[in-house]
C-alpha cells in the first residue's frame, strides 16, 4: 500500500511540473532571495510590522554585534525562546519556544528544515554566524502561504538565512576572510569567496575551521560550606565546515544548489556533582559528520501561477564513545548511528486575484536510522504532507488559513515491532486588521492546532521505545499588536514596538518513565501542560550629536504549569527549567567608524524539575556582555578594502551561573575578532 501511494505522489508531483512548465506567459519577478539581505542601517522592527504571525528578526550588521558563538547563542535574545546549554562551549544546545518543547521547533537552513528523525531536536550549536544573513523566529508558521508543506508543519520555527551573493556594479567578486581568537584557546578561522559567473549567475565557498580546550574555572561549594575553583575538563572542540552554492537567476524567478558539509569531534564534561565536582573524570567523546545536497527553485510563470520546487537529500553519522575505563561514573558505551533522508516538495501559487491567493503543496520524506544497538529494529519511515491554503489581503484586514494532513508509516526490520501508520489533518487561522490609516497600529491573532510525531527514539529505542505511543499534541492562541512610527528629525528616528499574549495547551505529552528497575525506562504518553505567557519586544533608532543608537529590549513572562494529575502534589507545578521572567537588552552606538555594543541577558529563577521545592530551585542568572569594533578603509587605487577589527568581553562580572542543573557555564572571557572585505 505505501509504496503504490508513493508511486501516486510521485507522479502527480512531476505531471504537475511538466504541466506548469509549459505555460508560456512569463512576467519579471524580483529576486526574493537577494531582497531579503537587509542594508546595515535598517530597522529590525521594520520586517515584523509587515508579518501577520509573531516574529522576531536579527539582520546583516545588527547580528555581528553579538557576542555570540553560534546561533544558539543569538537565539538567546529573543522573546519567548530558552536555549538548554549542557555544559557552554561544546555541550549541546537546543531551543524551546514558548515551552512547548525542543521537538515543536522546526528549524529551516536556507529554507528547508533540518530533519532529525532519531530524536527531533537539532544542535544550534553547530551552526556558526560567520556566513549567516539572518536568523528569524516565527511562532506559529511563516506569514506566507505560499511554502513547503512542512512549513505548516512545526508548533513554531526558526528560519537561518546564509549570506547570498550580492555584488557592487562591474565588480566580479566578493572576498571575506575572518579570524577569531581568545579565551580557552579558541582558533577560529573562516573564509568566504563568491564570484559571478555571468549577469545570472554566481558561486559562493564558505568554510571554517575552529579549535577550543574549552577549558574555564567555576566556583562552586564544598561539603564542609567554603567556596573554591576548579577547572571544566573534556570540554575541547574541533570543527570543520565547508560551504558551497550555486545561484542562478532567471527570467521570474530564482534557483539555487547548495553542498554542505560539518565534521566535529568534542569531548562532552558532563555533570559537575555539586559535593564533590572535582572527584570525577568525565571522558565521553562524540563525533558527528553531517551532509546534505539540497536544490530549490522559484518561478513566477504569470500573473496568476507561480511554482516551488524543492529536494534535499541528507546523510548524518554520530558515534558516541562513554568508557568506564576512563570514567568509573559511566557504563560501557559505544555507539554508532546514520541516518539518511530523501525529502522532496512542490509548492503551487494561485493568484486568483489581486487580493485573493490560494496554495497547493505536497511533500514526500523519507528517512532511515541503522544504529549497532542490541536487538535494533532498523526503523524506515515514509512521510506524506498535503497542505491546502488561502490568503486574503484587504486594505485593513488580511488573514491567511490552512489544512495540513499527514500520514506516516513506518517500516522496521521485524514487522511486529513497527508504530501504526498515522493519519491527521490539523488547521490554523492567522489574521491581522490594522484600524488607522496614517498609523502603523497593527492587532493581530493566530490560532494553531498541530502535533509532533514520536520520534524513532520514543518507538525504537532498544528497551526504552514504546511502539504504541501517540502523537504530542499541542493547541496555540495568540492575540498581540504591532506598532511603528519613523521620525526625519530630532533625537527619536524609530521605534518600533509588539506584544503578544498567547495560550498554550499540550497533551498527550512524551515522557521517560522507570519500567521494571531504574536502569529500564519506557517512554509514555502521560503528561498535559497549560502554558501562558506574554512576549514583548521594543526597538528604538536615535541620532544625536552624529552618533547613531540602536536599540532592542525583550521580555517574557511565562506560567507553563503541569496539569497532568489533579491528585498530585505537584499539580500545577511550573515545568522544569522554564523561568517566570526573562529578558534581553542589546545597546549599540555607531559614531566615525567606531561601534560600542552592550547586551545583558537575563533568565529569572525556575525549577529543575516538576517538584518545586528549595531542593529543585534554580537562582536567576544573568550575563552583561560588551564589543568595541573599530572599521578601516584600506587599499589603494587600484583596490580597496575594509577591515573590521572586534575586542569582546563576555559575563564581565564574572557571574558563576548554570541554564542546566550541574553544567557550570564559562565566567569572564576575552576574544578578538578580525575581519577583512575585498
Amino acid at each position: 500500500m505505501k509504496f503504490h501511494v508513493l508511486r501516486i505522489t510521485v507522479v502527480l508531483i512531476f505531471l504537475q511540473w511538466s504541466m506548469s512548465l509549459q505555460t508560456k506567459a512569463y512576467c519579471q519577478r524580483e529576486d526574493t532571495t537577494a531582497a531579503s539581505r537587509l542594508s546595515e542601517i535598517t530597522v529590525v522592527a521594520e520586517r515584523i510590522v509587515r508579518e501577520i504571525s509573531p516574529a522576531q528578526v536579527l539582520s546583516g550588521e545588527k547580528l555581528e554585534r553579538l557576542s555570540s558563538y553560534s546561533v544558539a547563542d543569538a537565539i538567546r535574545y529573543f522573546s519567548g525562546a530558552q536555549i538548554k546549554d549542557y555544559g557552554g562551549i561544546g555541550g549541546l544546545k537546543s531551543v524551546n519556544i514558548r515551552s512547548l518543547g525542543s521537538q515543536h521547533v522546526g528549524v529551516f537552513y536556507d529554507g528547508i528544515e533540518i530533519g532529525n528523525a532519531q530524536n527531533g531536536i537539532v544542535d544550534l550549536g553547530k551552526f556558526s554566524l560567520d556566513n549567516m544573513e539572518a536568523i528569524s523566529v516565527y511562532n506559529g508558521q511563516k506569514s506566507s502561504i505560499f511554502q513547503p508543506a512542512k512549513d505548516f508543519a512545526s508548533a513554531s520555527a526558526v528560519y537561518l538565512q546564509p549570506k547570498y551573493p550580492v555584488f557592487a556594479p562591474q565588480k566580479k567578486y566578493n572576498l571575506s576572510v575572518g579570524m577569531k581568537t581568545g579565551s580557552f584557546g579558541l582558533a577560529n578561522p573562516s573564509v568566504l569567496w563568491e564570484y559571478r559567473l555571468t549577469d545570472r549567475l554566481s558561486v559562493s565557498l564558505s568554510s571554517e575551521y575552529m579549535y577550543t580546550n574549552g577549558r574555564y574555572k567555576f566556583t562552586y561549594s564544598t561539603k564542609g560550606g567554603y567556596d573554591t575553583t576548579a577547572t571544566r575538563r573534556n570540554g575541547d572542540v574541533r570543527m570543520e565546515r565547508i560551504e558551497a552554492g550555486l545561484f542562478g537567476n532567471m527570467e521570474g524567478g530564482h534557483w539555487k544548489v547548495k553542498a554542505y558539509f560539518y565534521d566535529s569531534d568534542r569531548g562532552y564534561p558532563g555533570a559537575s556533582v555539586r559535593e564533590e565536582p572535582g572527584k570525577f573524570r568525565h571522558q565521553d567523546r562524540q563525533k558527528d559528520d553531517n551532509f546534505f545536497l539540497q536544490a530549490s527553485m522559484k518561478k513566477e510563470f504569470s500573473q496568476r501561477y507561480s511554482l516551488l520546487l524543492n529536494g534535499k537529500y541528507a546523510y548524518d553519522y554520530l558515534h558516541y564513545l562513554s568508557d568506564p575505563r576512563e570514567d568509573v561514573t559511566t557504563m560501557y558505551v559505544n555507539s554508532h548511528f546514520r541516518q539518511k533522508e530523501g525529502y522532496l516538495s512542490v509548492a503551487h501559487l494561485f493568484s486568483i486575484t489581486p487580493w485573493w491567493s490560494v496554495s497547493l503543496s505536497d511533500d514526500f520524506a523519507i528517512n532511515k536510522l541503522n544504529a549497532d544497538l542490541t536487538d535494533f529494529v532498523y526503523p524506515t519511515r515514509y512521510s506524506f504532507l498535503n497542505a491546502a491554503a488561502t490568503s486574503i489581503s484587504l486594505k485593513r484586514f488580511k488573514m491567511q488559513a490552512s489544512l495540513l494532513h499527514t500520514f506516516v508509516k513506518d517500516k522496521t526490520k521485524a514487522a511486529s515491532a513497527q508504530a501504526s501508520s498515522r493519519s491527521r489533518f490539523t488547521p490554523s487561522v492567522v489574521a491581522s486588521y490594522k484600524p488607522f490609516d496614517n498609523t502603523d497600529l497593527t492587532f493581530r491573532a493566530f490560532y494553531k492546532k498541530i502535533f509532533r510525531l514520536p520520534t524513532f527514539n520514543d518507538l525504537y529505542y532498544t528497551f526504552v521505545g514504546n511502539k504504541y505511543l501517540k502523537p504530542e499534541y499541542t493547541a496555540q492562541l495568540d492575540i498581540g499588536a504591532v506598532y511603528g512610527k519613523e521620525f526625519k528629525t530630532g533625537v527619536v528616528r524609530g521605534i518600533q514596538a509588539q506584544a503578544d499574549l498567547y495560550y498554550n495547551k499540550v497533551k498527550d505529552k512524551i515522557v521517560a518513565l522507570p519500567a521494571s528497575n531504574q536502569f529500564r525506562w519506557t517512554m509514555l504518553n502521560f503528561g498535559k501542560v497549560d502554558i501562558k505567557g506574554i512576549d514583548a519586544a521594543l526597538q528604538g533608532l536615535f541620532r544625536f550629536a552624529g552618533m547613531d543608537v540602536d536599540t532592542r529590549l525583550t521580555y517574557t513572562y511565562q506560567r507553563a504549569q503541569d496539569v497532568t494529575d489533579k491528585t498530585s502534589q505537584w499539580y500545577k507545578g511550573q515545568i522544569p527549567y522554564i523561568p517566570w521572567h526573562s529578558g534581553s537588552v542589546v545597546v549599540s552606538g555607531n559614531y566615525n567608524g567606531w561601534m560600542l555594543t552592550y547586551s545583558f541577558i537575563y533568565t529569572g529563577e525556575r525549577y529543575e524539575s516538576v517538584a518545586n521545592i528549595v531542593e529543585n530551585y534554580a537562582p536567576a542568572w544573568y550575563t552583561h556582555d560588551m564589543a568595541l569594533t573599530k572599521s578601516l578603509g584600506i587599499g589603494g587605487a587600484s583596490w580597496s578594502g575594509k577591515l573590521k577589527v572586534t575586542l569582546e568581553v563576555n559575563n564581565i562580572f564574572n557571574q558563576q551561573y548554570e541554564v542546566v542543573q550541574c553544567y557550570p557555564m564559562p565566567g569572564t572571557n576575552f576574544k578578538i575578532r578580525l575581519r577583512l572585505d575585498l
